[in-house]
């Protein structure tokens, strides 16, 4: 009992509290390097250990003849393939850095060899291809999700349709007609659109009248008509009609909708997210939780 959970759960609170001290105590910052160290290299023996574990349960998947097991054949070919081909650096180059020693080489940026080529034609259409059917999975889920059943259902799905249409070329087509700085710009005369552009982004960009600026000219040097015609932009492009047919336009609606409620909604949820795991850390740190031991007890 001493060895399988006493000392166990000494050393798991003794790393943890430590950890923590290393954000507060300069001193032990050096004794936070060392274990997180050791933290290193258990989980290379882990590694080792996930591969005899992935090694084993497919080799009795194929003797058995469970269903599935020549998916279990493949895996197998492949680990092997790939773990072959990355612990003896087959075709590796020799690098600028280390010309005598290709084993020191980085198989994955090195163009054409064996390790880059299965990394690059096999490893990544598969994730691409993992992820193209997870949109899938996802849009069906949406679909289900998203009925309009009650008041909540209709606003949540009112907002997934905007943000949708609002990052695809359709909803910037459907909302062109409201004012933007661009069709702003390309009302003025050609020779004054430069002008025009320029005070346009600075307005954009919160920057005051007397603030701004034409190719290193201040506004107090500037022509009277520049001034004018600045002044004219700003009242205009300040307006509360403009700013909200503006933001009516489907793309910046979407952005008001991923900048405000959205990421008040996220960082609702990350606190959350940070609460969770201070109380599981520390129920872990006293001994209160010993799941990691095998047992709840």
């Amino acid at each position: 009992m001493l060895v399988k959970r006493t000392i166990p759960l000494i050393l798991a609170a003794s790393i943890g509290f430590l950890l923590i001290a290393t954000y507060f105590i300069p001193a032990t910052e050096q004794w936070g390097a060392t274990a997180m160290e050791m933290f290193i290299i258990l989980s290379a023996g882990a590694m080792v250990l996930g591969a005899g574990n992935l090694i084993m349960l497919n080799l009795s998947k194929i003797s058995n003849k469970k269903p599935g097991w020549a998916y279990g054949a493949i895996t197998l070919l492949a680990f092997f393939i790939t773990l072959i081909i990355g612990i003896f650096k087959i075709g590796a180059m020799p690098t600028m850095i280390s010309p005598d020693n290709p084993w020191t080489a980085p198989l994955v940026s090195q163009e054409g060899v064996p390790f880059w080529w299965i990394y690059s034609y096999v490893y990544k259409p598969l994730t691409a291809t993992m992820f193209a059917m997870l949109a899938f999975y996802i849009a069906s889920a949406a679909f289900r999700a998203f009925r309009a059943k009650n008041i909540e259902a209709t606003l949540l799905l009112g907002t997934a349709f905007i943000v949708l249409l609002g990052q695809i070329y359709a909803g910037v087509w459907l909302t062109s007609f409201l004012p933007d700085i661009a069709s702003y710009v390309a009302s003025f005369p050609e020779a004054t659109q430069e002008f025009a552009k320029a005070i346009a982004i600075q307005v954009q960009n919160g920057v005051m009248l007397d603030n701004f600026t034409f190719e290193g000219v201040s506004y107090a040097s500037m022509a009277a008509d520049q001034q004018a015609m600045a002044m004219e932009m700003s009242q205009h492009l300040t307006g509360w009609w403009y700013q909200l047919l503006n933001g009516l336009r489907l793309e910046n609606l979407t952005q008001i909708i991923l900048d405000v409620p959205q990421k008040a909604g996220n960082r609702a949820i990350m606190i959350g997210i940070a609460l969770g795991i201070v109380s599981v850390s520390l129920k872990v740190l006293l001994g209160i939780d010993r799941s990691y031991l095998g047992s709840e007890d």
